[in-house]
């Protein structure tokens, strides 16, 4: 019998190690008491082959509900696609209890608390890059990577010890990486990329067909 994977460490609730991030966690606790007002976990089992990793916590969306890329519009085109190439099963209710499950596939982001404006600094990502690591380390089955974002994009370059020019970023790249994983990239399913067509429907599923072309050969 193989022995189960320890969880990877994960910040606490009061995670202060960015002073300017729980201070504004800490604003909205006050102002916003029902709301998850926390560092989000990730979603999803950690024997999945395919890791997304997003930028932060949307402010009304993981913020809020506590479970990665729920809540916001993000969630509505992401977990669609998940669905559509087999990633995801049930109903998507855009809160933490409706009930959909990931299937061969853990979501997780760069920063695990809600930063002002979505935009962390530096610093704070390179804070939280303990637990990207962690999180990567502890899934033994990983075998793609999928960044939402040029700040992901670096964020998971560092975490695996890589250094930015690796690899390049751009919409629907795929790296393949020395220690045998395989990077890819997307620009992140925000409103603003898709009511501006940097980013639509078409080109979100084009990558996540990529994706799946990787698993289902790797299984075959």
């Amino acid at each position: 019998m193989s022995t189960p994977v320890p969880a990877p460490r994960a910040p606490d609730r009061d995670c202060d190690l960015c002073p300017r991030l729980a201070a504004f966690r800490e604003g909205h606790r006050t102002a916003e008491p029902d709301w998850h007002n926390a560092p989000v976990t990730s979603f999803g089992g950690l024997d999945a082959r395919l890791l997304i990793v997003g930028l932060a916590p949307g402010l009304r969306g993981a913020n809020r509900t506590g479970r990665p890329f729920t809540g916001d519009f993000a969630g509505d085109l992401l977990y669609a696609t998940l669905g559509d190439f087999g990633f995801a099963r049930g109903a998507y209710g855009a809160h933490a209890a409706d009930g959909l499950t990931l299937h061969d596939c853990r979501i997780t982001n760069a920063v695990r608390c809600v930063p002002p404006q979505n935009q962390p600094k530096g610093a704070e990502i390179a804070a939280c890059r303990q637990f990207l690591t962690a999180e990567i380390a502890a899934m033994t089955q990983l075998r793609v990577i999928l960044a939402l974002g040029l700040v992901a994009h670096g964020a998971v370059l560092k975490a695996l010890g890589l250094r930015a020019s690796a690899c390049r970023f751009a919409h629907g790249a795929a790296h393949r990486l020395d220690d045998g994983h395989s990077l890819f990239d997307s620009y992140h399913c925000s409103r603003l990329n898709t009511n501006t067509g940097r980013l639509t429907p078409a080109m979100f599923a084009d990558v996540f067909a990529a994706i799946r072309d990787v698993l289902d050969e790797a299984r075959a």
